[in-house]
């Protein structure tokens, strides 16, 4: 007997959403709540981790009476094996997101590409003085090339740590070195990772362990931090700005573009394509007023960061953008993209276009996104999506909302400029304890947990307690909507939080990128650090993913938990069918790197176990609590 759908109310906190689920069901379209609803009870084995498929004297499913596998690996090495792998998987997919940028700079060096150029000279100077590579009297096109080759290197096998250690308060350098720990090339760490879950090699659970860490570290100092870094360099660093968010601004008048992913290379071209006046022109020989680019999940909020465009929604509002029934074209890169819109959009006028050979989509239109003739593809894309305006039905067409104000753009830069020039002010705001601490939330949603209900919830209740919040990825869009993206929210905050915010004109919450550019956070954490001569594990600060996810959410985590920042999830990965692994997750980490997971499905009390752990290191650093 088919299941009964849940209730709408239980799927999404927002109005917008619940509008398109609702028209989703009159109209017999399946989204992401009715698969899961059918993918229900999961595996109990996959939930625990305790099933291996490693090789094929398996597969294995280690329970009590069988405990264990054919190869005699128990629960302990099994889940381990999984969650390195797990790990890997992020690492990889963030990191080569960081590739990609690397290799645009590579056209741009070799002039290959007259569609992307150097715009932050004074950054890429910046970054290679920090990675020691000589920058007087030099021809920027040469410094450019040093930090290519530097930066390529980081991916290889013949360094001892990646280059942005440099950035890493000597304390906690030191740790990974005697933990064995130390990042040294992200395509040595992983295919290091997978060589050691291969069967008859690590058999260890907590050495397996470390490796993981020291893959998401490479990651996190290594792939992200430069995919963070070069799109400045080459499209800008973020400034604040206003903008606005959700299904709102898809505009009934205009021709809608989505862009969705992760690779600002793919979507700034867009953006630059849609203002073109010919491509404009055509737009309203067909009826249109304009061309109107909006983002989804990562690659929204790239533009967003940088160009103020408008967010459609993050992860869970992918398939509800569409159902809209007012979008021409969704134009995707890699990562978070559901396969089902292919489908929903065959369900449209909608032209579903994939443009990396990295995430082709059967049934969608590809075009081979390259540098060197990026602008030229631009076009043709944005051209398909003009001449899908007259396919629209006008009768099908119903967007359920205003948009809402939002504010964007906080870089490291942003903040150091807003603050005068240097960290100064913000390190006096801590130690006066108008700012407490700060937490970054980043990440997902899961359609296991109502949408952006845990997200926004702790954010909301941390401000409260004058901690400031930095939001990055699919939290930026569930902030904003929320209302806590605009200076007016310090109302919400604590007396002193808000002080400090107004006085800037800024909101207590953050936006701070992308979920790539959660490099960013590791870098203000290391620049408090060292300003401080402390560790970062000394610092009160905190990191969350309420509604994680994906393989890159637990790359992210474990990054920042080696990093020494204390880490919420609000629920477990697939590792609680090992007692071990489990136990060094939350609390033996503890012990070796001065941080560990905690996980918490209540948001309330999660903030509490972070205003706990932040007294705890105000004490420590002599700060009043």
């Amino acid at each position: 007997m088919a299941k009964e759908p849940r209730p709408i109310d239980d799927l999404t906190i927002w109005d917008d959403a619940k509008a398109m689920l609702k028209k989703a069901r009159a109209e017999g379209i399946e989204t992401v709540h009715e698969r899961l609803d059918r993918q229900t009870p999961h595996c109990k084995m996959c939930e625990l981790g305790t099933s291996c498929r490693n090789c094929t004297m398996g597969p294995c499913r280690i329970t009590a009476k069988n405990p264990l596998g054919v190869c005699g690996a128990d629960a302990d090495v099994v889940v381990a094996r999984n969650f390195g792998r797990f790990v890997t998987g992020g690492a990889a997919g963030h990191s080569d997101h960081g590739r990609d940028l690397i290799e645009v700079l590579e056209a741009i060096v070799e002039g290959k590409t007259n569609d992307y150029k150097i715009v932050e000279e004074g950054k890429l100077i910046a970054i290679a003085g920090e990675v020691g590579i000589e920058t007087d009297d030099r021809a920027i096109i040469d410094i450019a090339h040093d930090v290519m080759e530097c930066f390529f290197a980081d991916f290889g096998s013949r360094k001892k740590e990646v280059s942005f250690l440099s950035r890493v308060p000597q304390k906690r350098k030191d740790l990974w070195a005697k933990l064995g720990m130390t990042p040294r090339g992200v395509d040595r760490e992983i295919a290091e990772m997978m060589h050691r879950t291969h069967m008859g090699c690590d058999n260890d659970a907590p050495n397996t362990l470390i490796h993981a860490a020291r893959t998401s570290l490479a990651d996190g100092w290594g792939g992200s931090m430069i995919g963070t870094e070069l799109s400045d360099v080459i499209f800008g660093v973020p400034t604040p700005k206003m903008s606005t968010a959700n299904l709102g601004v898809i505009k009934e008048d205009q021709v809608n573009i989505l862009v969705h992913g992760h690779n600002p290379v793919v979507s700034e071209m867009i953006l630059a394509a849609a203002r073109e006046p010919e491509l404009l022109a055509r737009a309203k020989e067909l009826g249109a007023t304009g061309i109107n680019v909006a983002g989804l999940c990562c690659t929204g909020n790239e533009l967003l960061m940088r160009q103020g465009i408008p967010m459609a929604g993050n992860h869970l509002m992918t398939e509800l953008a569409i159902i809209t029934g007012a979008v021409e074209a969704i134009v995707v890169d890699y990562q978070c993209i559901m396969p089902s819109l292919v489908q929903i959009s065959g369900c449209y006028h909608t032209k579903f276009i994939d443009t990396a050979n990295k995430a082709r989509f059967t049934g969608g239109i590809h075009v081979d996104f390259q540098p060197n003739t990026a602008m030229v593809q631009a076009r043709e894309i944005v051209s398909i999506a003009v001449e899908g305006y007259a396919q629209r039905d006008a009768g099908r067409v119903d967007i359920p909302c205003e948009p809402i104000d939002i504010m964007t753009g906080f870089s490291n830069e942003a903040v150091i400029e807003a603050l005068g020039g240097s960290l100064d002010p913000l390190v006096q705001a801590i130690a006066s304890g108008d700012i407490r601490g700060a937490v970054g939330i980043v990440g997902c949603n899961n359609p296991k947990i109502q949408q952006d209900s845990m997200n926004v919830k702790l954010a909301e209740e941390l401000i409260k307690k004058d901690i400031l919040v930095l939001v990055t990825g699919c939290v930026t869009t569930a902030a904003g909507k929320a209302g806590l993206l605009v200076p007016d929210a310090i109302e919400k905050a604590g007396p002193g939080l808000k002080k400090v915010c107004g006085s800037l004109g800024i909101p207590p919450v953050l936006h701070y990128g992308s979920c790539v550019d959660n490099a960013r956070i590791l870098q203000l954490c290391a620049a408090l650090a060292n300003a401080l001569d402390v560790d970062i594990s000394d610092l009160p600060v905190g990191a969350s993913s309420p509604e994680w996810y994906s393989e890159k959410a637990a790359a992210i985590g474990l990054y920042a938990v080696a990093s020494g920042i204390y880490t919420h999830l609000g629920h477990p990965p697939n590792i609680l069918g090992s007692e071990t692994v489990t136990n060094l997750a939350v609390s033996g980490l503890e012990d070796l790197v001065g941080a560990t997971f905690f996980i918490e499905g209540d948001m309330v009390k999660a903030a509490e176990m972070f205003d706990t752990r932040i007294k705890t290191k105000r004490k420590a650093l002599g700060l009043p609590e």
